[in-house]
């Protein structure tokens, strides 16, 4: 039987993050004068941990009625290193993404790598737009696609009939998901998000995904960098699932950002030698350790 929706987020309440990045944050946690940006520069590597640390700060306990937390800098700033150590470790020991997930037919590290690669891309371009902040733009560009990973992890087994569908009816893999499970994983995404407590700007993020102008305005400049981004991830082809071939450069919501194909060219070099770097011999394939 297919699960609900509730049922898929129910399964991914607790997104783990990579095992191998316990160490570095280990060694930051024994510095006495270990500084924010140390903290950031570990828990940045991975979609699951940044994700997690987002919706920490962000829950009730923590934010206290106020403001939301929409970038990893302040959400270390306001948990303190005693509970990234807590969230870490919580989230390390209950780890999933090591299990298969034959969904989308990722090869190994994939997700993470599309990802890091997706939130590079948006962070450098909202550093030379200076439309919205760049840690903002990276956090947008980790989460963007948190709902394919539960959707893979609790619905694999439904991914044939819905490659079926797309191919049958040559329409688009978000149409055929919702034909075969009668929801999409943009909206997986964005329903986890709400639950965990996540700014609204970032719940569009996912929940948007892909964006079109008739989007929230409100969101329509973020929307537009994660959107060229995420173009721009995909023209690299690391880590790119199946169906993200099938994506498509929404040429009025690029205009309406700002966006021009020189600027998109232009970037496309600089993110993959940000992408190169940090990556190194695994930009393309391999499981991922930092």
């Amino acid at each position: 039987m297919i699960p609900t929706l509730a049922q898929v987020c129910e399964k991914a309440m607790t997104l783990p993050c990579a095992p191998v990045l316990m160490p570095k944050i280990m060694r930051v946690l024994q510095k006495e004068d270990a500084s924010i940006a140390e903290f950031e520069e570990v828990i940045r590597m991975d979609p699951a941990l940044a994700a997690g640390t987002l919706r920490l700060a962000n829950s009730a306990y923590f934010s206290g009625g106020g403001s939301s937390a929409d970038n990893l800098e302040e959400a270390i700033q306001r948990l303190g290193q005693r509970e990234i150590y807590r969230l870490a470790a919580l989230a390390l020991t209950g780890r999933w993404m090591t299990t298969p997930v034959e969904g989308f037919r990722w090869g190994v590290g994939d997700f993470c790598r599309f990802s890091l690669i997706t939130a590079l891309a948006a962070e450098y371009l909202a550093q030379q737009t200076e439309a919205i902040e760049p840690q903002v733009a990276y956090a947008a560009g980790l989460i963007h696609e948190i709902g394919k990973l539960a959707l893979a992890y609790s619905c694999m087994e439904y991914f044939g009939a819905i490659r079926a569908k797309q191919e049958a009816d040559n329409t688009t893999w978000l149409a055929a998901e919702q034909s075969i499970l009668g929801y999409t994983h943009a909206e997986v995404g964005a329903a986890l998000l709400k639950r965990w407590n996540f700014p609204a700007s970032l719940i569009a993020v996912a929940q948007y995904n892909p964006p079109t102008l008739e989007s929230p305005k409100e969101s329509l400049v973020l929307l537009s960098h994660i959107h060229v981004a995420k173009f721009i991830a995909t023209s690299m082809g690391a880590g790119v699932g199946e169906e993200g071939f099938l994506f498509e450069l929404n040429q009025p919501l690029m205009a309406a950002g700002g966006f021009t194909p020189e600027m998109i060219e232009a970037a496309m070099p600089e993110v993959f030698d940000r992408a190169t770097r940090l990556l190194q011999d695994k930009l393309t394939h391999g499981s991922l350790s930092f």
